[in-house]
């Protein structure tokens, strides 16, 4: 295939296929933690989770096959009858459910048809927090139909402690209306050369992802990848450094490359092997840069943002940009 000269879609060549087999992990026994941290099982992860360890997860990211009808690579999923998805997703659901630490945090991304299955079966087992809905800037238009632009992430939690780090997931916004005090000065925003912006609390309705995208550097052709920015929310929300993620359907590496990027340990299974490689290239291409797009200097950007901040300075001597915040 031949792709646009600004393409930055990652793929993989022969060599490099052959090359990062040597990051694949399988297990065939029961293993510790140290023996799958910060690696890349190949295999059914509903056959090899007895291998794994009790009690090692901080936090477990589901992101499933949705209720659709998909192919990925030699493998397809069927649509199902609502009820009988829930079922599939509990089958799985009741077998990670050990692996968590009691503190642990949960999050289920699903789309709108599934999300009300997904709610049902989390409430048997888990204390629901919330559900993000997030906005998807791609997608085609009905004729019959409302156009499908969002997706949602269940929120549930083992039990009342847990870890929420409310102030490392605030949202840097322009400031629309720039209220001052009695003495003329900013009201709760930064009034900067580039811009007045605020920073907001995190709220359950995200507006600032990003569908990765050719041009973007950590786009592959997998059909539903997330974009980093959205697991780094999640990661840097219900993680502190050095806990433990845990990824069971990790695709081509969203994930866990976030978690590399945020220095926490993690766990990726997958059962398609071309996802695994792509997400130990991303791993290796995660070594001397650890940028995640839209998060710069401990904050994240609302989307367009950084974009135009780059075009007011550029012709403006380097590092401005960084130390605005």
């Amino acid at each position: 295939m031949t792709r646009a000269g600004r393409n930055r879609t990652i793929t993989l060549t022969e060599s490099e296929t052959s090359y990062y087999e040597k990051d694949l992990t399988h297990v065939s026994g029961p293993v510790g933690v140290q023996a799958v941290e910060n690696k890349i099982l190949n295999q059914d992860i509903f056959e090899i989770l007895a291998f794994l360890p009790l009690n090692f997860v901080d936090l477990l990211i589901l992101d499933p096959p949705y209720n659709l009808n998909k192919t990925f690579k030699s493998t397809s999923f069927k649509k199902k009858r609502i009820t009988e998805y829930g079922e599939w997703f509990e089958s799985r659901l009741v077998g990670l459910l050990p692996k968590l630490k009691n503190t642990a945090t949960v999050y289920v991304c699903c789309d709108w048809y599934s999300s009300t299955a997904i709610h049902l079966v989390l409430e048997k087992y888990l204390k629901v927090r919330n559900r993000i809905t997030w906005e998807r800037e791609k997608g085609r238009g009905a004729r019959k139909n409302w156009k499908n632009a969002s997706e949602d992430i269940w929120f549930a939690t083992v039990c009342d402690d847990y870890v929420f780090n409310v102030e490392d997931v605030k949202l840097k916004r322009r400031v629309l209306a720039p209220y001052t005090d009695t003495n003329g000065n900013p009201k709760d925003w930064e009034n900067t050369s580039h811009g007045q912006f605020r920073l907001t609390h995190p709220s359950n309705l995200w507006n600032d992802i990003t569908v990765p995208f050719w041009s973007m550097p950590e786009n592959t052709d997998h059909p539903t990848q997330k974009s980093e920015k959205l697991l780094a929310k999640l990661i840097l929300a219900s993680t502190n450094e050095n806990d433990f993620i845990f990824a069971p359907f990790m695709g081509v590496g969203s994930t866990v490359v976030t978690a590399k990027k945020l220095n926490r340990r993690f766990l990726g299974v997958e059962i398609e092997r071309q996802y695994c490689l792509l997400a130990a290239k991303r791993l290796e291409l995660a070594e001397p840069n650890s940028t995640i797009q839209g998060y710069r200097t401990g904050v994240f950007w609302e989307r367009n943002a950084l974009a135009v901040q780059k075009r007011k300075t550029k012709n403006k001597k380097p590092g401005v940009l960084a130390k605005m915040t």
